[in-house]
């Protein structure tokens, strides 16, 4: 019995490590697949690996706030959205704005949601070192 609760736990703990890199690998697919499709580069792979719908990305939602993820892991999975978004109203109805200036947007998006994941990351972590010089 004590075998199979220790093998419960560390399932448990690769399930989260697991859902905390998942949306930073999406978030660097789209991005490498945006900016290698500006220049005409098709990576089939990106699409497989990167490539997500509606359910899945809803479960990563449900599943960073069950797990109760920083909202800088969150900030991933925003981006990834955001870029979506853009990508199927550019491919459904378009965008009338050249290719050079959507790869801008894109990399300005890109860019934004950086700034603010870097940000939570490092208020998260300032915030930890406030608490445990408190608590001593």
């Amino acid at each position: 019995m004590d075998a199979e609760v220790k093998s419960r736990r560390n399932l448990h703990k690769a399930t989260i490590v697991i859902l905390k890199i998942i949306p930073m690998v999406l978030a660097l697919t789209t991005l490498l697949n945006q900016t290698l499709s500006y220049f005409y580069i098709d990576i089939a792979a990106f699409g497989f690996i990167g490539g997500i719908s509606l359910i899945p990305m809803i479960f990563l939602y449900i599943a960073s706030y069950c797990f109760q993820f920083c909202s800088y892991h969150r900030m991933f999975l925003h981006y990834v959205v955001i870029c979506d978004i853009i990508n199927i109203y550019d491919y459904y109805i378009g965008v009338p704005i050249s290719n050079i200036a959507l790869f801008l947007v894109n990399l300005i998006i890109a860019g934004i949601c950086l700034f603010i994941i870097l940000y939570l990351y490092l208020n998260a972590k300032n915030s930890k070192k406030l608490s445990v010089k408190n608590n001593k």
